[in-house]
């Protein structure tokens, strides 16, 4: 049976993708048959065409590609109103009081109900798509399995992996290893569900880990935080030598599906490496605004021929308030309100170039027709006119602070009329009432203790 999205401005793609500009089709609309899109164009004419179709009505609103966030933490949901307990004045110490005491509380329980409260925040923001960066200590063995199934019962895509660490003991990350490429061969052959190697940072990894991930490594790509704060290059160079990148291209672990999440303050020869061999940096505008790490200087990198991209950190799950915070926070920080609209507006849009590098859908974030039926309406109605050149205009000044009505992922409406169709919000935030209590408790029972900045003195 096809369905036809209709009743509003359809815009085929973001900034940044297939270098080509999208193309803008007002009272325009989207034609689907199981998990493909059949047919883009002008209202009247597939209304013509697919007669019998069942109308899902885009009420003057805005029909977008299905979004791409490259760098999310589920394991945060259930952090929300969360008192450490003390100050912390510095970010090692919001890891060690905050961060690290979270993620070892964290049970097989609480750990699915966080995915669960994630997933259902990506699709109440149009997020289609979603690389995750999971941890929790207390419960390695089969955690990606259990986000897996989440996954799959929201109805999203997604790219998992677990953070190996040696902060808990190098015991722990063997464990995070052998999880993650457990997982990897799980989901081989599963078209909407993938795995790659975790790493938490560069200064909270032996040696002797790298060599274990490196020695099962086999080209899949890594995800690994990388220069979120100075501490992360000067505790590498102290206990290791080199600084984070040098040490991912020394390990082999450097190549065009490493995503390096964050890469504020690495040094010029570092961010020149990072483009030589292809790697992607993240940028995280809202979490590094919250831990007060600084600032991607986007421009800069993107000019130096690194593929940008764009995540929330486990902050929120929409990614268009996220693009409006960097275009912002970059203009706040250089104090030109003329900037922005040169590098920020390809973020969007360089997150469905690397996604494509890990799906093999090569149609993915652009409505046309064999392209995955991931299709979103976001509540803003053309107001003022809309075409390719102002796109980004629209996005920063309007449709990053509107709600989205309906998201439909590879030709399931999981979202109506902002209603999700397939998940109980009062029930899951009833459960989410009812297991914090105890993880915080558990939390409360965890001490931090000196922050762990890097060393190859092997721990248990």
């Amino acid at each position: 049976m096809t369905t036809l999205i209709c009743n509003g401005t359809v815009v085929t793609s973001l900034p940044g993708i297939d270098g080509t500009a999208p193309s803008v089709v007002s009272n325009g609309a989207v034609a689907f048959e199981g998990d493909r899109i059949v047919a883009v164009g002008s209202e009247t004419d597939l209304k013509r065409d697919f007669e019998d179709a069942d109308i899902l009505n885009a009420r003057g609103g805005i029909i977008l590609p299905g979004l791409v966030n490259l760098h999310h933490h589920f394991y945060s949901a259930l952090a929300r109103g969360l008192d450490p307990g003390q100050s912390m004045n510095s970010f090692s110490e919001v890891l060690d009081v905050l961060w690290w005491r979270l993620d070892r509380a964290l049970d097989e329980e609480t750990v699915r109900i966080s995915a669960q409260l994630s997933l259902a925040d990506c699709i109440r923001w149009g997020c289609t798509t979603v690389f995750d960066h999971h941890a929790s200590p207390s419960f390695v063995e089969g955690s990606l399995s259990v986000l897996g199934r989440e996954v799959e019962t929201a109805g999203l895509s997604a790219l998992l992996c677990y953070e190996v660490t040696d902060r808990n003991g190098h015991d722990e990350a063997r464990r995070g290893i052998e999880e993650n490429l457990r997982f990897i061969e799980d989901c081989r052959g599963t078209p909407r569900l993938k795995g790659i190697v975790g790493l938490h940072a560069s200064f909270t990894i032996r040696d002797e880990t790298m060599k274990l991930v490196a020695s099962g490594y086999d080209g899949g790509g890594c995800h690994i935080h990388v220069a979120e704060d100075p501490v992360d290059v000067t505790a590498s160079v102290s206990a290791f030598g080199k600084g984070p990148v040098e040490r991912l291209e020394e390990f082999g672990l450097l190549d065009e599906r490493s995503l390096l999440a964050h890469g504020i303050h690495l040094p010029n020869g570092a961010y020149e490496k990072v483009a030589e061999h292809g790697a992607t940096i993240i940028h995280n505008p809202e979490s590094n605004a919250n831990n007060g790490v600084g600032r991607l200087d986007v421009p800069k990198v993107a000019k130096g021929g690194i593929t940008v991209g764009l995540g929330t950190d486990g902050m929120s799950s929409s990614m268009l308030r996220a693009c409006r915070s960097a275009f912002l926070t970059h203009r706040a920080a250089v104090g030109d309100p003329n900037v922005g609209f040169e590098w920020i507006p390809d973020l969007l849009g360089n997150n469905v170039k690397v996604a494509r590098r890990f799906f093999d859908e090569p149609l993915l974030g652009v409505l046309t027709k064999d392209a995955p039926a991931d299709v979103i309406v976001v509540d803003a109605s053309e107001i003022t006119p809309l075409d390719p050149g102002n796109l980004f205009g629209h996005v920063a000044y309007g449709l990053s602070e509107s709600r989205v009505r309906h998201t439909v992922a590879r030709g399931k409406v999981l979202l109506e009329d902002f209603e999700h169709t397939g998940i109980d919000i009062e029930r899951l935030a009833g459960a989410a009432r009812s297991a914090s209590p105890e993880l915080w408790e558990r939390f409360r029972a965890l001490e931090p203790g000196t922050p762990f900045l890097g060393s190859n003195e092997k721990t248990e």
